[in-house]
């Protein structure tokens, strides 16, 4: 599966953002999906993430504590897209934000299908 992040940009603290991830191949529905960030000078981290569901839009969501509150999670196996929505943004979350595909949740920090990552800065 091959994976597009799109819509990162400049916010201000506090704005919304929503990111996209479209996926490529008619597995896409099958995979879990997940959203890492990595800021300057720190390791990549899970941010969110979506298994797979039988249905257009299901799937369980996982959060990070750091974004619990803040960031919803959705998908839309018709369109192949997940959706990071993220809300009352703060400086700390300024990274280079990647979504992952794999079979299992556990599995996607270690995965091989990345997308080439969308950067978010947030300004205070």
């Amino acid at each position: 599966v091959q994976l597009q992040a799109s819509g990162g940009g400049l916010v201000q603290a506090g704005d919304p953002l929503r990111l996209s991830c479209v996926g490529s191949g008619r597995t896409f529905s099958s995979y879990d999906i997940g959203w890492f960030r990595q800021a300057p000078g720190k390791e990549r981290e899970f941010v969110a993430a979506i298994s797979w569901s039988g249905s257009r839009t299901g799937g369980r969501t996982y959060f990070a504590d750091s974004v619990k509150g803040r960031f919803t999670i959705s998908r839309d196996n018709a369109k192949n897209t997940v959706y990071l929505q993220m809300n009352s943004l703060k400086p700390e979350d300024t990274a280079v934000y990647y979504c992952a595909a794999e079979r299992s949740v556990i599995a996607l920090s270690s995965t091989d299908y990345w997308g080439q990552g969308t950067l978010v800065t947030v300004s205070s």
